[in-house]
């Protein structure tokens, strides 16, 4: 097994070499292989819903997503700090052992999520180092493909108001402090909901202003953070604007609902 390792090791040195080349041969390999167990991307509180909730009934899942094992790994092997190159090497050869050496004592899973699954099959003989390697690459890239999905255009207030006139888009300024953990909240548990992030990039122009760092432009105030200011530009007087605040946290359900309120009262306008 020592020199089985060696040669995974000795194998993984060259990806570097070949990421792009890797990119659609890392999917080919998944659609053909691991697709049978492993779906990509499931929602994050639907999972924890499944996992804690309901004992994995509510989704039935096979295995591991692989948005799940890509995220784990990422922050569970090697040092995340370091080389992302180097971080690469790290994380494509733990792959690389794994899927030829299966074992659940290795598994970087939650364990209410690992729980549930079986060890998987080594699949030993039955990939090419080529396989392998693409495969590798596919998952250390799958965390970043979904969080690059869920990146809110974000731009500065001179740029938004010329983007507003020309897209007929609503401004939000969203007024945030580096530690108020309302604003932490709503960042890590709706801002980044696919939902929202498609409505906010289709319908709005975001600014996010950090109150210990800059001021609030229009004069406006915020007496709490974080605060959203939705700024709509007067159709028939583009130097006209209206302004509507809102203060606080909210639940995705409920900043969604905020969001479609604003267009039909920009719509209406």
């Amino acid at each position: 097994m020592i020199n089985g390792k060696k040669c995974i090791l000795k194998m993984i040195s060259s990806l570097l070499l070949f990421l792009p080349a890797y990119a659609d041969k890392g999917e080919d390999v998944y659609n053909k292989v691991c697709s049978a167990c492993h779906v990509e991307h499931i929602d994050r509180d639907k999972l924890m819903k499944n996992f804690l909730d309901t004992n994995n009934t509510l989704l039935k899942l096979k295995a591991p997503t692989i948005s799940q094992i890509s995220h784990s790994m990422k922050y569970r092997i090697g040092d995340p700090t370091a080389d992302k190159d180097i971080h690469r090497m790290e994380v494509s050869a733990f792959i690389a052992d794994y899927i030829i050496y299966p074992d659940k004592s290795k598994s970087v899973l939650n364990p209410n999520v690992g729980k549930h699954f079986e060890t998987m099959p080594s699949l030993k003989g039955k990939l090419s180092t080529e396989d392998i390697e693409a495969i590798s690459n596919f998952v250390y890239d799958y965390d970043d493909k979904i969080n690059k999905k869920r990146n809110i255009d974000d731009v500065e207030f001179e740029k938004a108001v010329e983007r507003s006139k020309k897209e007929d888009k609503i401004i939000i300024i969203k007024a945030t402090a580096p530690r108020c953990r309302f604003c932490i909240k709503m960042d890590k548990k709706v801002l980044t909901d696919e939902k929202v992030v498609d409505l906010l990039n289709k319908e709005f122009i975001i600014v996010s202003i950090d109150l210990s760092k800059q001021t609030l432009p229009l004069d406006l105030r915020a007496s709490m953070t974080p605060s959203f200011f939705f700024i709509f530009v007067d159709k028939n007087n583009k130097d006209n604007v209206k302004i509507k605040r809102i203060p606080g946290a909210w639940s995705k359900e409920d900043f969604l609902e905020i969001l479609k309120e604003s267009i039909l009262a920009k719509n209406k306008s």
